[in-house]
């Protein structure tokens, strides 16, 4: 089971550790965006940190509609006690976590400011 907390700004978060082949780690925290169908978005700087591999690009259809093209790159996070790798898709936006990433889990948010949000296997 994992556990996060409503921000004030009343988004679900979620701290998830992300990183390279090469065991480089880093603690992110992620807003997660149930619209969002892929697994995380990171910012370019953060994958620059953590070095991360480009794997490919492809064509994602926002909120709003519209079609843009994302970089994808591969990460490994620590889910649920586990490793398992991801595709990151660069986004000049805050860390978000996606659906893909929450596959096969219940989410609970307690929508109130510092609220606890839990996500566990389902």
């Amino acid at each position: 089971m994992m556990y996060g907390v409503v921000n004030l700004r009343r988004e679900a978060t979620l701290p998830v550790v992300v990183g390279n082949a090469n065991r480089q780690q880093q603690l992110v925290d992620t807003v997660i965006d149930t619209g969002f169908t892929g697994f995380l978005s990171l910012p370019a700087s953060l994958i620059a940190t953590l070095d991360l591999p480009w794997s490919a690009s492809d064509i994602v259809t926002l909120g709003d509609g519209s079609e843009t093209l994302f970089d994808l790159y591969t990460a490994t996070v620590i889910w649920d006690g586990q490793y398992r790798e991801i595709y990151v898709a660069e986004a000049e936006t805050e860390p978000l976590l996606g659906m893909s990433l929450l596959y096969g889990h219940r989410l609970q948010v307690d929508a109130i400011e510092g609220g606890t949000v839990k996500v566990e296997a389902l």
